[in-house]
């Protein structure tokens, strides 16, 4: 059975210490930032949307563990946002550790959560993934989550004159 623990600081500390750089390399890979202020920038992200930490209003962090085995497996963050007339849970981070990986975990993460979500009577759940991410938007496709827009670009190469950077 998969529990949803709401974190504690030391996870806290973990998980910032982890998730700051993995959003900064996704952030890279996807091309929107350069490599050299990623990480300056996922920082700043971080802080602006979680200015007080765990006591942040509107916004939950679990540990996901594995009750039968006493495991943790990942992490897992959501905000309470307004989305035209309802109420939802935001997805903004959810990992699984690499070696529990590939085991159904995030599956039951997602179930797990479901249940919490209603439990607080919001009435969906969005998830915003990478398109670098195959792996994760065939996950939350087979979990019955709807593309609500997608942004998409094309490399073109460079031409020889440059424009100033806005």
């Amino acid at each position: 059975m998969i529990d949803l623990v709401p974190m504690t600081q030391e996870d806290f500390l973990d998980f910032a210490e982890e998730g700051v750089p993995a959003y900064a390399a996704d952030k890279v890979k996807s091309g929107e930032w350069a490599k050299e202020e990623a990480l300056g920038l996922a920082g700043k992200a971080f802080e602006k949307l979680l200015p007080q930490g765990l006591a942040t209003p509107h916004n939950l962090l679990f540990t996901i563990r594995d009750s039968a085995v006493h495991v943790t497996v990942g992490k897992l963050w959501i905000a309470v946002q307004d989305r035209g007339s309802k109420r939802i849970a935001y997805i903004y981070d959810v990992s699984i550790k690499p070696e529990h990986q590939r085991r159904g975990y995030a599956t039951r993460a997602f179930a797990a959560l479901e249940e919490k979500v209603r439990a607080l009577g919001l009435s969906g759940i969005a998830v915003h993934v990478f398109g670098h991410n195959a792996p994760a938007r065939a996950l939350y496709e087979k979990l019955g989550y709807q593309p609500t827009d997608v942004t998409m670009f094309k490399a073109v190469g460079k031409i020889s004159a440059s424009l100033p950077r806005p």
